[in-house]
């Protein structure tokens, strides 16, 4: 194992574990502001990790990922926020707006780190051969290179957070979102779709349906910051 290898597994370790507590401090602070203060009340309103972390989805699945499959889209799961719907004035729109928080916070978390790359090529002496280059490989030979290697892997694993918590499976967040459009019945059947299989089902659809995703969105982004003039 290269000590580039490893300072980039960790890299992505690292934003990982920010990137979900930022998407489930989302979903309590939105839950908080409409009406819901039940994870306010369990301190999960916090960008600290320790009241988020859920032993498999947040430390061992990414660890496999990173250190042994060495391989694939990296993407991974926090503790649910815990929300009593009945909490809120208007159920379904509130608890639409709850949910779509976490993926709107991956989306911003990936303009900012955008942002950052298109200051550096713009406003950085040569800042836009230094993106460029960590495109074609990172390398940490300055701080500033750091910062780049950083931006570029939050904007790839935020995307894939946001694409892959949008996927109809339980218990990720496009799961609530069908829900609560479907009429009664067809509720109370979807509420059933649990345990291994649908476990099973969301890690088939990482591995297999995030890249089909992910290639072209990072195509287009990309494709703007090398257009970006440069110093």
């Amino acid at each position: 194992m290269s000590q580039t290898f490893l300072v980039i597994a960790i890299f992505k370790f690292v934003l990982l574990v920010f990137s979900l507590s930022v998407h489930e401090c989302a979903h309590a602070w939105m839950a908080s502001r409409l009406g819901d203060q039940t994870a306010r009340l369990q301190g999960r309103v916090t960008l600290n990790p320790m009241y988020h972390i859920d032993p498999i989805g947040t430390l061992l699945y990414p660890a496999l990922t990173l250190f042994i499959f060495r391989g694939g889209v990296l993407f991974g799961w926090a503790k649910p926020t815990p929300v009593i719907t009945r909490n809120f004035k208007k159920i379904v729109r509130d608890d639409n707006l709850t949910t779509l928080a976490g993926p709107a916070s991956n989306l911003l978390l990936t303009l900012i780190a955008f942002l950052a790359l298109a200051g550096i090529e713009i406003g950085v002496p040569g800042g836009r051969e230094l993106v460029l280059s960590a495109f074609g490989g990172m390398a940490f030979s300055s701080s500033l290179e750091a910062i780049v290697i950083l931006a570029i892997l939050a904007i790839e694993l935020n995307l894939t957070l946001f694409f892959f918590n949008l996927f109809p499976v339980p218990p990720l967040d496009g799961s609530r979102i069908v829900r609560n459009l479907l009429p009664y019945n067809a509720m109370r059947a979807y509420d059933n779709i649990s345990g291994l299989a649908s476990w099973f089902v969301m890690i088939a659809m990482g591995w297999f349906l995030l890249p089909l995703l992910m290639r072209p969105v990072l195509g287009v982004i990309f494709g703007i910051l090398y257009s970006l003039p440069g110093r």
